[in-house]
């Protein structure tokens, strides 16, 4: 079985699906934001439930949507341990294994392109991300790059799979869709028949201009693809938006709550703050609840209780997302609503050793598990 492959033509990128055909839970690597709508609609298509989306590395070159599907579909985040990637709920080092119904998916730490980069490997296939290209590997000039360590990582990593491996790249500029690992060890322009010598020159004569986007794209990949603008944890000032009152980080969010200004409520499911863990004096006014996270018909009359007049209303949420949604209604509904940047995202390991809040290790508000 061979996964599903999507192709973003904007920015040359590969995005794919592998689901167990049993259960239907579906992992996905690599998305990209501006093609959420048709990746939820090939979920919907055919019946899959997602329960990981991947990143083989900090992109530069476009932006994730690992946190809108985290909020969307329900999926837990995972990323490359050395790549930064806070955010995502689980860190990945070499060797870790993700499971999705009877199927599993491992990761092999292949640095060069990033120091961080990773591959997955899955049956038969292997997902390379920017390390291993069709007659071609990512560049090495940027973003904490090495040509020495990615010739490690074609020649002592990806090229001691069997032959007959898949290769799935993360981009192609040429059309191709798939190779083999046989087929790069014996032609790959680059790197086959190649001394780590000659790796390294011809990687540093390519003299390639920077990614359009880089700029905006490895800050909002740093914390999911949703709020790369994100003050740093311990800021006490307000930034403004539209449609609400602005955005605030979690120790402001708590000064005001400590000093009665304002009351926090979470909008995350009832069943996510059994699963995951619960802010302490927090309102839960669920802005959509499981299965199916369906609008809650009852968050209006929930929020206006929970509320006294007077007071500014701070929301709080797994990754951003629906609490500015929520904000935004807060707003239209009279109150004066703030957004808590990033959110509340993680597994309860996670939580239990550091309270994972937005990438932030308990800087503001209180946590615990259930």
């Amino acid at each position: 079985m061979n996964p599903i492959q999507l192709f973003d033509t904007a920015s040359s990128t590969y995005t794919y699906m592998l689901f167990d055909t049993a259960t239907r839970e579906a992992v996905i690597i690599d998305p990209v934001d501006t093609q959420l709508e048709r990746d939820l609609q090939v979920l919907r298509d055919n019946g899959l439930k997602l329960v990981w989306s991947l990143e083989t590395h900090a992109h530069a070159d476009h932006i994730t949507s690992a946190g809108q599907l985290a909020e969307l579909a329900g999926a837990k985040t995972a990323a490359p341990a050395g790549c930064g990637i806070e955010t995502a709920a689980v860190q990945l080092n070499d060797g870790d294994t993700l499971n999705f119904g009877s199927e599993q998916i491992r990761a092999l730490h292949t640095p060069g392109h990033t120091a961080g980069s990773m591959c997955f490997v899955w049956r038969g296939h292997v997902f390379t991300g920017d390390t291993l290209l069709i007659n071609g590997c990512g560049r090495t000039d940027f973003q904490s790059g090495s040509a020495e360590a990615l010739y490690h990582s074609l020649t002592q990593v990806l090229f001691k799979l069997p032959d007959d491996t898949t290769v799935w790249p993360g981009h192609d500029y040429q059309g191709k869709t798939s190779s083999t690992i046989g087929a790069e060890k014996a032609g790959n322009a680059r790197v086959a028949g190649k001394t780590l010598e000659e790796f390294v020159a011809i990687m540093e004569a390519l003299h390639l201009p920077p990614p359009k986007r880089i700029a905006e794209a490895v800050p909002a990949n740093l914390h999911g693809g949703l709020r790369h603008d994100a003050h740093p944890a311990n800021s006490l000032q307000v930034q403004p938006v539209s449609g609400y009152a602005g955005d605030i980080s979690p120790a402001l969010a708590w000064r005001w709550v400590q000093s009665d200004e304002a009351v926090l409520v979470d909008v995350r499911s009832d069943a996510e703050r059994a699963w995951v863990g619960f802010v302490p004096d927090a309102a839960a006014v669920a802005w959509k609840q499981w299965p199916g996270m369906v609008s809650n018909p009852n968050f209006d009359a929930e929020l206006l209780a929970a509320v006294p007049v007077g007071k500014k209303v701070v929301l709080l949420c797994r990754s951003g997302v629906r609490s500015i949604a929520a904000a935004k209604r807060a707003t239209e509904l009279g109150l004066v609503a703030y957004n808590i940047l990033e959110g509340f995202e993680g597994d309860p390991d996670s939580h239990a050793q550091r309270g994972h809040l937005g990438g932030w290790r308990l800087r503001g508000l209180p946590w615990r598990q259930s």
